[in-house]
């Protein structure tokens, strides 16, 4: 029972898009350092998860399956419902070239980094985004 279509389909849908484990250790330690952000913002395109609009930072923090990590090796991984899964992750990957070639048309700087990079060193992830928010600071 622990692999039917039924528990697939449950253990899916609780999935969550918005404030998972590593946006949230991202957002506290960025907050700890004195950084101050919008989470989830609708007015940027792409609704980024973490911005600085007056900067120009736009931040996702993508899910290893959902955004396609290693996708060519990844994609053999899927045993059931493959002709749903497979376009539908690599349209996410479509989706999300699109979103930064159109971010940084407008002039935004984007940082993406993936959920197990913030699990494994957290410190590393916020260096870098600190690192780009300062830069900025000093024009």
């Amino acid at each position: 029972m622990a692999n039917s279509k039924e528990s697939i389909s449950k253990n899916m849908r609780h999935n969550k898009s918005k404030g998972t484990k590593p946006e949230l250790m991202l957002c506290a330690e960025l907050w700890r350092r004195g950084l101050r952000y919008r989470k989830n913002c609708k007015s940027v395109y792409g609704k980024p998860d973490i911005a600085f609009i007056g900067k120009k930072i736009a931040i996702f923090v993508d899910g290893k399956m959902w955004h396609g990590y290693d996708w060519e090796r990844q994609k053999n991984d899927f045993k059931s419902n493959r002709e749903y899964w497979i376009p539908k992750i690599e349209r996410n990957i479509e989706r999300d070239a699109e979103v930064n070639d159109r971010l940084l048309s407008l002039g935004w700087q984007v940082l993406r980094f993936w959920d197990f990079e913030i699990k494994k060193d957290l410190k590393s992830c916020a260096d870098k985004i600190e690192q780009a928010y300062q830069n900025l600071v000093m024009r």
